[in-house]
């Protein structure tokens, strides 16, 4: 087994790792931190559970620990579940004291030596780690996670981008609250309503969509150069984005072709079975009201991406639309995490 930390272990997203970790076949949690106020607590006294299954007794009872290098021992792997601010200080400090660190955080998602990965998508990229290693004089490393919207979209990307020449993409969001953490969205802004705005949410998938498609050429990442658009709504959803997807295409395409790639799409994670990987990483309905939040976020144990109403655009015959859902806080966070931990630990 592989000892395993997670910083930020109280906040959702910490939680959601330990509810993934818990009967993880090759990893087990012997380390918990969080701020300061939380050290030296039992965990089941410093945390306000959130998560559908109640805390996993492996870790009721062990103790907090400030979220520090010096006070997580004998860790191989740490899960950051740090707000970005927080995480720009800390990981370096863990790399640097030689540990693994697969975050979920944005601070470091950009640097042009830490690999931002989906392991469906762009595996290559973990060859960033000895540049970053060196670079930076660490033992250790950090790799990173995309956005929770960014992988959803880029989930079903992949297949169609490695056939086709994609000219443009447009991508409107409809995102559930839980991407804001559990006190992130006021119950008065979002009940009866919608929000049509998160802050930095555009940026992120566009940068991050380009940079996940791009060329490695063994030192640095060329992002694609197809155009991205994006426009991100908040909506009264606990769990689960979807998006609704417009692309232009350079060439003409059949519905079906395009069915059967997304249908057919498995890639390195699928071929080593690991733990966290869906057998079939993009399901796609025929039905034309899914995918629906409540009924197909958790396809795949919520690390599957759901596509329907696949259609081709009347107006515009090089178009495809359709929309997509996945599951934020698994695939789309602490799933993602663990899935690129599992990868490192099966090929490093």
């Amino acid at each position: 087994m592989v000892n395993v930390g997670i910083l930020g272990a109280t906040g959702m997203v910490g939680q959601r790792f330990i509810q993934l970790l818990e009967d993880h076949p090759k990893f087990e949690i012997t380390a918990l931190t969080a701020s300061q106020r939380s050290a030296g607590k039992k965990y089941q006294d410093a945390v306000t559970w959130h998560m559908d299954t109640p805390i996993p007794e492996s870790v009721q009872d062990m103790v907090v620990v400030d979220t520090d290098p010096s006070q997580v021992k004998d860790v191989e792997i740490v899960f950051s579940a740090l707000p970005a601010d927080n995480a720009a200080v800390v990981e370096p400090k863990f790399a640097a004291a030689g540990m693994k660190v697969a975050s979920n955080a944005s601070a470091m998602r950009m640097e042009p030596d830490v690999p931002l990965v989906i392991p469906e998508v762009n595996p290559e990229h973990l060859d960033l780690i000895e540049t970053q290693q060196k670079n930076r004089g660490w033992d250790g490393f950090i790799v990173t996670n995309p956005n929770c919207s960014t992988i959803a979209l880029v989930m079903t990307l992949k297949p169609l981008y490695d056939q086709y020449d994609i000219n443009r993409v447009y991508v409107s969001t409809m995102q559930a609250v839980s991407g804001a953490g559990y006190n992130g969205v006021p119950s008065m802004a979002m009940i009866d309503n919608l929000v049509p705005f998160i802050g930095g949410e555009e940026e992120k998938m566009e940068s991050e969509t380009l940079h996940l498609l791009g060329d490695f050429d063994g030192e640095t990442v060329e992002p694609a150069t197809f155009g991205v658009s994006t426009s991100c709504h908040r909506v009264p959803v606990v769990d689960g984005h979807t998006e609704a997807v417009f692309m232009e295409m350079d060439e003409e395409f059949h519905l079906d072709d395009v069915k059967k790639s997304l249908q057919t799409f498995q890639a390195l994670p699928q071929k080593l079975n690991l733990y966290s990987a869906p057998e079939h990483p993009v399901i796609v309905r025929e039905e034309e009201n899914r995918p629906q939040p409540r009924m197909d976020r958790m396809m795949g144990k919520g690390m599957a991406v759901t596509v329907g109403r696949l259609r081709q655009d009347p107006v515009f015959p090089r178009s495809l639309k359709y929309v997509l859902l996945g599951h934020n806080t698994v695939r789309g966070a602490a799933g993602a995490s663990i899935l690129n931990a599992e990868l490192i630990n099966e090929i490093m």
